[in-house]
């Protein structure tokens, strides 16, 4: 039976639109910004269209039908869906935006931030649109230099899966994870699971005693904190852990294979997010969702990265107004229940949804952290990539994190 749940702590942001305009990709009778506006709140009136770029599958859907119900409340704004995958969206508005063929507003993880704005490629959004009436994750997810850029559709962070069939309660540190591997694993069968070669899973040991990426803020870019005392200390444990997975970190690298085993009965728990719930509804398992087990020495669950899937407006539109209210429009209650129900995301107002495993996301996110949004963020991945495979495969701990740290910050 599923119950209801609050999906965040924050209050939902209530609505009020007023008539809106269009972006660079329709046609443009106007010689400066809103210079033809006559309409309520200073917008236009002129039948236009706003170009979106979002991801296909639910998502898509999402913003088609969001699109669908906008038009029906402002009948002169038409809204374009076009693919743009959700990592290509930054890379892309710097080819098209400038040529004028760009999208008015477009999906991007939270942590593209930095670059975007260092590329002139968003627009800062109004305060008052998301302050207070988001998620405080999502709100430091979208805050950057003291302005706010863009409207955060869900809130995200990964926790601990666990199939109630084969453990019929989640651990609350990882030495008991370590005890029940011992009993449980034998053949390809093993107690847990995850990406272990994916750098956004590494807080969860690189976070030991409180560490964060580029500090308590996210912006310090003297260090990483990436090769410091607490961080080797946390991946020493984490290379330590290839005796209970004793699996190859590029077996473990396709999510799908993690999934797989997870869903099938081959692993009792499956570190991962929000958008592998469907799946496991569909497989019929009866499974729960915790927040991440605590490392050794710590009293808390082990810290996670969180993030906000955020709709920016364009620095190429032509109607940067216009642009902004659909994108507000995007954090309504309404559109954001009807996201949840598409896509199954963590909203990111205060909305009643109904799922029995939103609770240990919430739980979770208490305890994560947003993946920082300074430009240097970029150089991160990779080389957190790369060692996270090869501390798994037995390299040496502090030579790869020290070669994480003058990677990223490039000297």
């Amino acid at each position: 039976m599923r119950k209801k749940l609050v999906a965040m702590l924050m209050s939902g942001l209530m609505v009020s639109m007023v008539m809106a305009g269009c972006g660079n990709n329709g046609a443009d009778n106007r010689t400066e910004p809103n210079s033809n506006s006559n309409g309520e709140g200073g917008l236009t009136t002129d039948e236009i269209t706003l170009k979106v770029w979002e991801s296909s599958g639910e998502t898509e859907e999402f913003i088609k039908q969001a699109g669908e119900e906008f038009t029906k409340l402002y009948p002169n704004i038409t809204i374009e869906y076009e693919n743009v995958e959700l990592g290509d969206a930054n890379t892309q508005i710097a080819l098209d935006g400038p040529g004028g063929v760009g999208a008015d507003v477009f999906a991007t993880p939270s942590n593209t931030i930095g670059g975007l704005v260092a590329g002139g490629h968003i627009l800062a959004v109004d305060e008052e649109d998301v302050v207070g009436k988001v998620a405080a994750s999502c709100e430091a997810a979208v805050t950057y230099d003291g302005k706010i850029y863009g409207y955060p559709v869900s809130d995200e962070t990964y926790a601990l899966f666990y199939n109630k069939d084969l453990i019929e309660e989640a651990p609350t540190t990882w030495e008991e994870v370590e005890e029940f591997c011992k009993e449980f694993n034998s053949g390809s069968k093993y107690g847990i699971i995850w990406n272990v070669a994916d750098a956004y899973y590494s807080p969860i040991f690189t976070g030991k005693n409180g560490n964060k990426l580029f500090g308590e803020d996210g912006t310090d870019t003297s260090s990483t904190y990436m090769n410091n005392e607490e961080a080797i200390e946390g991946m020493e444990y984490f290379q330590s852990f290839r005796q209970y997975l004793d699996v190859p970190a590029a077996d473990l690298s396709d999510n799908a294979v993690c999934l797989a085993a997870f869903t099938e009965g081959n692993a009792a728990m499956y570190i991962t997010g929000p958008w592998n719930v469907a799946s496991c509804e569909d497989a019929g398992m009866n499974f729960g969702v915790a927040p991440l087990p605590a490392l050794p020495g710590d009293e808390n669950p082990a810290a996670s990265f969180s993030g906000a899937r955020t709709m920016q407006v364009s620095a190429y539109t032509d109607y940067p107004e216009e642009a902004k209210e659909f994108a507000k429009f995007l954090i309504s209650e309404e559109m954001q229940q009807l996201r949840f129900e598409l896509t199954g995301a963590i909203p990111s107002v205060d909305i009643e949804v109904e799922s029995e495993y939103m609770a240990g996301f919430q739980a979770q996110l208490e305890y994560a952290y947003p993946m920082p949004s300074i430009a240097e963020i970029d150089n991160f991945w990779d080389p957190m990539n790369n060692a996270c495979s090869n501390v798994w495969d037995g390299a040496d701990v502090k030579k790869e994190m020290d070669t994480v740290n003058s990677s990223v910050l490039q000297r």
